[in-house]
């Protein structure tokens, strides 16, 4: 089988949600010698894109992100057996902390961004709902995170998202740590008047800034 078939077969299970087939494909990938990161990013990412593009035109669901997610963690986990745990790590795109602002207790629309990131190579610390700016801080910096992604889903949370780049700053940490907002009331220009890095609408556009900021 060609590489190219086998990173189309790749593409297509995650698409059809099938973890038999993901993990086959892996199976087939390793076999022909195919690098590990080609493999995740040009076969099983292109196949998370479009499950997001679905999920964002509503002709998918979080059931089926979740299967898709479970087919994509399956076929990494086949293609990163044989690696020891640093060279394992290599193969994330990079290490996101996600959480629902300090007051805020909604957390779908963060779950969704959890699951989508996680599916699409990131590593993910999920800090939960209501989290402190100090302790969002703290984190980020003890773990050695990439990105901070925040969502605040009511207008009298917002601030915190400011808080968080200004917490940052103080630390000195600012240049090591992107930030990520988002969540009904936020917008773009809210993001650019804190000094944050990206603004995500939704959750393909959060994957999307992720993989814009770590590139």
């Amino acid at each position: 089988m060609s590489k190219d078939a086998i990173l189309n077969k790749l593409k297509e299970a995650i698409e059809q949600l099938d973890k038999g087939m993901a993990e086959e494909a892996a199976k087939e990938a390793k076999a022909a010698g195919l690098e590990v990161m080609d493999a995740i990013q040009n076969g099983l990412g292109q196949g998370m894109n479009t499950i997001s593009d679905l999920f964002d035109e509503g002709e998918m669901f979080v059931p089926q992100i979740l299967l898709a997610a479970e087919a994509f963690e399956s076929a990494v986990a086949v293609l990163t057996a044989d690696m020891l745990e640093e060279e394992r790590n290599k193969t994330k795109l990079g290490k996101v902390i996600v959480h629902t602002v300090q007051g805020d207790i909604h957390d779908v629309g963060k779950n969704i961004v959890k699951t989508m990131l996680a599916a699409s190579g990131f590593e993910v610390i999920d800090l939960g709902r209501d989290v402190p700016v100090d302790e969002v801080v703290q984190k980020a910096i003890e773990l050695d995170v990439d990105i901070i992604s925040g969502s605040a889903l009511m207008t009298t949370t917002m601030p915190s998202q400011r808080d968080i780049v200004k917490a940052l700053v103080e630390e000195g940490a600012r240049d090591k740590i992107k930030c990520m907002f988002g969540g009904a009331p936020v917008s773009q220009e809210w993001v650019d008047q804190i000094g944050a890095d990206a603004y995500g609408e939704n959750a393909a556009e959060a994957i999307s800034k992720a993989k814009e900021l770590m590139s």
